[in-house]
This record gives structure tokens, C-alpha cells and sequence, in this order.
């Protein structure tokens, strides 16, 4: 069965000053496959501006829910997560955002639990982040930890992401592989071309034919590849004998 966790959690923005870093916010969760937004008392919302900033994840801000209180946005949440840069004497457990993403993935498959963020300016106040059950911290710059709201949010979504799903990516699609057959009949073909280059002497060797060997199988060669190849070879073929004709014709005819 597919895992639920990711509907199961819900992004809290306390007191947004900004309706920008609303919209900016909600593209950063829809991109991670979040579309839980809670806004507790934003100053301007909704707004032209959030929209804009959305880039087309307007279905997170027309589903958002806004409320007054903190204490209504983690209402029904069996885990409840604070974000805060700044250290606290009275903040409880901290954990870093990445153990911190793994144990709400872990009770979301139980129920909802909420990641709480704070004003653009102050972050949350010591009272919202005690009501909070845990604080995360993302581990930045010591000296600069100052992080956008929704650079924050978009850090926080990826963790959740990769806690829930793991590092599943698109693929590039697949071609024929070459044959043995192929790869040896484009040595041989190079054999002849780097010969009448005399650039492979055959009498000696060395370990030329070797290292191409060598450097070719790490490739993984693909048939089209080994066709591109042989093409190559032979205009470089065609070139040699052009070249050996423009001589013949500029030789002094000596009967």
C-alpha cells in the first residue's frame, strides 16, 4: 500500500508578515508533495502576492485553512513539531531537522502532526514553542542562521520527503546494449583506422588496444554509441584515402 504520511502532515505559518513568503511557502510544499497549509493569523491574506509567488501551486493556498490561534492550527495533531534557529534555555528536546523529519513521518502514520513556523522577523515566541512537542533545528552557517521562511519551509518539505519516500528520482531511459559481437568488431575497425593513422603500430603494440579496451568497458557501451563510433572511424577511413589520392595526383609522373 502506498504510504499516507505525507497527507497526514500540515505546514503552520504563525502571524506571516509577508503574503509573498505565503505563496513562496506553498511552492516549496506542493514541489514535496505537501498540501496541508495552516496560516494562524497572517497580517494579508489571501493576496495577489501569494498568488504570484505561488507559481501555480494555488491549489495549497485555496485549500490553506486560516485560524486566530496557534492552539487551533494543532488542534487533532498527535505530534507537533517548532522550528527555531535560535537557541532556548526552556525549549525541551531539540533535534536536528533531519531526525526530527523522521520521527513525524513515523507518527504520521498514526495521525496528523503539524511543522510550526514563525514570523519572518522573530521567529515563534517562547510561549508558541513551548506549546509545541518538540523543536527541530536545521543545522546552518553558525554565524548566519538567519534562513528565509520559505527557504525554511522547502528544506523542511525535502527531509519529510526523503523520510517518507526515500531518494526515488525519474530515470533517463534505457537503449540496446552492444553486443560482443559489436564491441569487437569496433576494435577491429579502430585497429585498422589507428593503423593507417600510424598511430597503432602493430608490431608494437604496447597497451594501447588494452587501455581502449579498458576504457570503453567502464562506458557500458550502448549499439547506437558503438555505431556512432564506427561512423566516426570511418570518415577518418575516407579522409586517409582522399589523402592518399591527392598524393598519387601531385606525384611527377616518372614513365
Amino acid at each position: 500500500m502506498p504510504d499516507t504520511s505525507l497527507g497526514r502532515l500540515r505546514v503552520v505559518l504563525v502571524r506571516t508578515s509577508l503574503p509573498a513568503n505565503i505563496g513562496a511557502a506553498a511552492r516549496a510544499m506542493l514541489t514535496m508533495g505537501l498540501t496541508r497549509l495552516v496560516l494562524v493569523a497572517p497580517r494579508h491574506f489571501p493576496h495577489a502576492d501569494a498568488t504570484a509567488l505561488a507559481a501555480g501551486a494555488t491549489r495549497v493556498l485555496d485549500g490553506a485553512r486560516v485560524v486566530t490561534t496557534l492552539d487551533e492550527a494543532l488542534s487533532g495533531a498527535i505530534l507537533s513539531i517548532g522550528l527555531s534557529a535560535r537557541p532556548r534555555k526552556l525549549a525541551g528536546r531539540v533535534l536536528p531537522i533531519r531526525e526530527a523529519s523522521e520521527q513525524a513521518v513515523g507518527a504520521a502514520r498514526e495521525g496528523d502532526v503539524a511543522l510550526v513556523f514563525g514570523t519572518e522577523m522573530s521567529g515563534l515566541g517562547n510561549d508558541e514553542l513551548a506549546r509545541c512537542s518538540l523543536v527541530a533545528t536545521i543545522a546552518a552557517n553558525p554565524d548566519y542562521t538567519s534562513l528565509n521562511l520559505a527557504a525554511a519551509v522547502q528544506v523542511v518539505a525535502w527531509e519529510l520527503r526523503m523520510a517518507t519516500l526515500g531518494g526515488v528520482v525519474w530515470t533517463a531511459p534505457r537503449f540496446a546494449a552492444a553486443t560482443h559481437d559489436d564491441i569487437e568488431a569496433l576494435y577491429a575497425h579502430a585497429t585498422r583506422t589507428l593503423t593507417a593513422l600510424s598511430f597503432f603500430d602493430p608490431q608494437r603494440p604496447r597497451r594501447l588496444l588494452a587501455r581502449l579496451r579498458r576504457l570503453f568497458a567502464r562506458t557500458r557501451l550502448e549499439r547506437e554509441e558503438v555505431n556512432i563510433l564506427r561512423g566516426i572511424l570511418a570518415r577518418i577511413d575516407g579522409a586517409c584515402v582522399r589523402r592518399i589520392e591527392d598524393a598519387d595526383e601531385l606525384r611527377p609522373d616518372n614513365s
